[in-house]
Parts: structure tokens; sequence; C-alpha cells
């Protein structure tokens, strides 16, 4: 995978300030305000800064949680993770494997095959809708 390098300055001009807020400065988005915490169209899931494919939307579940939620990546190379010891509390971050935005986070208590639920800033995806490839 072709890894994309870019200084701050370059991804201030690129992404929206909520886009930059979140995925550079590991912000999160209030729960259930969201683009996607509720959608159920169809399609791929990319990275909203390079374009990494990193969700089906058939792994997005209901969660509860006010966030999208998937219970696994489209593949082992699109998503790495990285302790999380902010917030007062330990958790695991997802970063996007191609250009390392933050994305959100995973944890242990999505339903099965995987039982993982990752939950992802809508601000971070973008959907690429089935029949939309290019």
């Amino acid at each position: 995978m072709d890894r994309v390098k870019k200084t701050e300055e370059e991804w201030r001009r690129e992404l929206t300030p909520e886009q930059y807020r979140v995925m550079r400065e590991k912000g999160t988005e209030r729960p259930f305000t969201g683009e996607y915490e509720k959608s159920k169209e169809k399609g791929t899931y990319l990275c909203a800064a390079c374009g990494n494919p990193l969700f089906d939307s058939e792994t997005k579940y209901e969660s509860g949680s006010g966030w999208p939620s998937f219970y696994q990546p489209v593949g082992r190379e699109s998503v790495r993770t990285e302790a999380d010891d902010s917030m007062f509390m330990t958790r695991t971050e997802v970063l996007c494997n191609r250009c390392d935005a933050h994305l959100g986070h995973v944890f242990d208590d999505g339903p099965q095959p995987t039982g993982e639920r990752y939950c992802m800033n809508s601000v971070a995806l973008k959907l690429e809708k089935e029949g939309e490839k290019k």
C-alpha cells in the first residue's frame, strides 16, 4: 500500500475544519450527529482524507452508541490500532493505515462473527455507494 504523507498545512487546506479536528487532532464528533450513523446505503466506506477502503456496508450494524459501527474492516491492511490512554481511560484507537488519520476506536463488545465494534466518526468516512466505483 502506498503511504500518504502530507504536512499539517496540506491537511488543513484539504480537510474541513471538523475533519481536521477529528482526523488530525484525534477529536470526536458528538454522538448521534454524524452523517452515516443511521445510514443503510450499500457500498464501501473510504477514509475521507485519502480514499483508502476501510469498511464494507455489509459489516455495518446498529450499535446504539451514536456513531457508525462495523464489526470488521475490509482487510487487515486497511486500518491499524494503537493504545489510547486519553480521557482518563484506556481504549484502542483506530487509524487509517494509509494516511494515519484518526478514525475512531474499537471495542470488544460487538456482534459475531468478530465480537468487535469499530466505532467510527462519520466525518472521517466517505461512502462510495454501490455502482459509484470509479
